[in-house]
């Protein structure tokens, strides 16, 4: 059985909006693929020295936050971090989940009163954008899921 450490997964029930993907109809779901998947090229490039198997969330929060919105909908929230960079999260239907928040340890994050995120601010950086194509790319195979783009 699958152990659960990420925020909010006793939140993450939440059914899948899109359903093109076998085997994921919860976040829960979608955190068990991704767990299999992140790696040191879907890591942030200002953190991918310090990525490792065992902290493997580590640097994915706005790919990982904009496909759970993909699959799930939602919003994407933003965390202000020092150095200003914001750590993403989702609330889907009031539900407040972050599948990355392993990175920070124990540290206790704030997940009440954050602005909301855009993915089109996100994604003008062209390195994070091709990080989530990968990502999405690789969830895909993982999953068996069709490409929408080669029908």
């Amino acid at each position: 059985m699958q152990t659960y450490r990420f925020y909010g997964w006793q939140q993450a029930g939440v059914p899948a909006v899109d359903r093109s993907w076998p085997g994921i109809d919860t976040p829960l779901d979608l955190y068990g693929k991704l767990s299999q998947i992140w790696c040191a090229e879907t890591c942030a490039p200002r953190l991918r020295a310090r990525w490792t198997p065992e902290n493997r969330t580590l640097g994915q929060c706005s790919i990982t936050a904009f496909l759970v919105q993909d699959l799930f909908g939602g919003q994407v929230y933003g965390i202000l971090r020092p150095g200003g960079n914001y750590h993403c999260y989702n609330v889907v239907d009031g539900h407040i989940f972050d599948l990355t928040s392993e990175q920070f340890g124990g540290e206790v994050l704030c997940y009440q009163g954050n602005p909301e995120q855009s993915r089109q601010v996100h994604f003008a950086k062209e390195e994070k954008y091709q990080r989530y194509l990968l990502l999405k790319q690789r969830l895909r195979e993982a999953c068996g899921a069709a490409d929408p783009d080669r029908m």
